[in-house]
């Protein structure tokens, strides 16, 4: 029997965006371009794997040079 690794919490936006330093309208922008971090809707709400969102800033964040 393996135990579990603790499961993180997901993110909302506000928390996101605060994390990321930029306003949730902002975020909510890029989510409709297509840009930011990877975002899944879990019945009407937004949320973000902090695990994503880490790697999407390690990865160089939202980069228009790619």
């Amino acid at each position: 029997m393996s135990a579990n690794a603790p499961v993180e919490p997901l993110g909302d936006a506000t928390q996101v965006a605060e994390f990321l330093g930029i306003s949730p309208v902002t975020l909510a922008q890029w989510r409709q371009q297509g840009r930011g971090p990877r975002w899944a809707r879990v019945g009407r709400w937004i949320r973000y794997d902090w695990a994503d969102v880490r790697a999407w800033v390690q990865a160089g964040g939202d980069r228009d040079d790619a």
